[in-house]
């Protein structure tokens, strides 16, 4: 879920043509050797976004980054910081800062001193180090911890004097690296909410790196999936969730049933799919002009599937099959349906009551069944 200031309504840039981007990559290409680690790819970032560069290992997104922090230097392209060209100018004088997935703290300093480092190393008054060093203190919600060394912490309270030392010389620009990496999964969730809520009170462009898929969804204004060098879809978490523009996103992002078949019958409202001998048609919305006769897919996430043992009579697309695996998580059931075919299609449903009065159960028939409005047209 995104933070309300992050609904496209109110805040979204993105989409006025007036609106000047704080970030631009324009064909930036990084090679190492013969390997392409970042293949032309061109992006702008806005101010106060908090941006999701999200994807698998080794498919370019902390190299995105550390040319922004300039640590990396393009092989081709530019890269501007509020139209200045930063491609060339060194990690120090960039009005950005980067938090790292370590966190990098210095064992042998407090909270205090940690925080107050690279304000020393910048020459600020005695006086004003102490008043930032404390707006950030409060910032993070550790006063009671100040006078303790890192070993004397927890790892959400280490990640926050790392936040807190980032934030203190005020960048234009921070950037984290997996910045929740090393959290268990409570902390962590915890912790998404305070970097958002942070983000927000200080009106801050933030950019983060990520293979986490949940973290993404939950704190960003704007997620670009990446895959081998390229960008390959940018939208906010609701758009790229619901309107996937290819097979690899909608499949990357969360659970998904994938139909392949040919295009039966089109018009600009909606295509009939024909994609198994002797099964119903498959309806959905067209997204895109299909030709008949033409591959195209439909994908379909469990939690628009509805399940039940008897045949439904208003649903567009209905198919029937038999419970063969349950996955209980606690406030939902993912139930694994095998088709006449052997296709297999993830159903998920809340657990609104107890296990032992749930009415399906393994070797059910079942029927399953969803709105063609619940599904999403893919031609790749």
């Amino acid at each position: 879920m995104s933070p309300s200031y992050n609904n496209n309504s109110i805040f979204a840039p993105w989409n006025d043509p007036k609106e000047k981007p704080l970030i631009e990559f324009k064909n930036v290409t990084k090679n190492f050797g013969s390997f392409t680690a970042i293949d032309n790819q061109s992006i702008n970032i806005y101010e106060r976004e908090f941006f999701s560069i999200l994807g698998p290992s080794g498919c370019g997104k902390t190299t995105m980054m550390r040319m922004l922090g300039g640590f990396e230097i393009p092989t081709e392209g530019d890269i501007l910081l509020d139209g200045q060209s930063i491609t060339n100018i060194p990690p120090h004088k960039r009005p950005v800062n980067m938090m790292f997935q370590s966190y990098a703290l210095f064992p042998h300093m407090n909270v205090e001193k940690n925080i107050a480092f690279g304000l020393k190393q910048e020459g600020m008054p005695k006086d004003q180090i102490n008043d930032r060093v404390e707006e950030m203190i409060n910032l993070v919600q550790l006063q009671q911890f100040a006078k303790r060394k890192p070993s004397q912490l927890s790892g959400g309270q280490r990640q926050r004097v790392a936040l807190a030392r980032s934030l203190a010389k005020k960048p234009k620009l921070l950037l984290l690296d997996e910045p929740l990496g090393a959290l268990d999964k409570k902390l962590r969730e915890e912790t998404q909410f305070e970097l958002m809520n942070i983000q927000e009170s200080l009106g801050m462009t933030f950019v983060i790196v990520t293979h986490d898929q949940e973290e993404a969804m939950t704190v960003s204004s704007r997620i670009a999936v990446m895959d081998h060098g390229k960008i390959i879809q940018v939208e906010s978490p609701a758009d790229i969730y619901e309107k996937p523009n290819s097979r690899y996103i909608a499949d990357f992002l969360g659970d998904v049933n994938i139909f392949e078949g040919k295009v039966a019958s089109a018009n600009d409202d909606a295509i009939q799919l024909e994609w198994a001998e002797g099964q119903e048609k498959l309806q959905m919305e067209a997204s895109q002009p299909a030709k008949i006769g033409d591959s195209n897919w439909l994908a379909v996430r469990p939690e628009k599937i509805s399940i039940s043992k008897e045949k439904p009579i208003d649903a567009d697309n209905i198919l029937k099959g038999k419970i063969w695996d349950i996955g209980y998580t606690g406030n939902i059931s993912v139930y694994h349906v095998q088709l006449p075919n052997g296709m297999t299609i993830k159903a998920q449903e809340v657990n609104r009551r107890r296990l032992a009065n749930r009415e399906l159960t393994w070797e059910d028939d079942v029927w399953i069944s969803w709105r063609k409005t619940a599904g999403t047209h893919l031609v790749k």
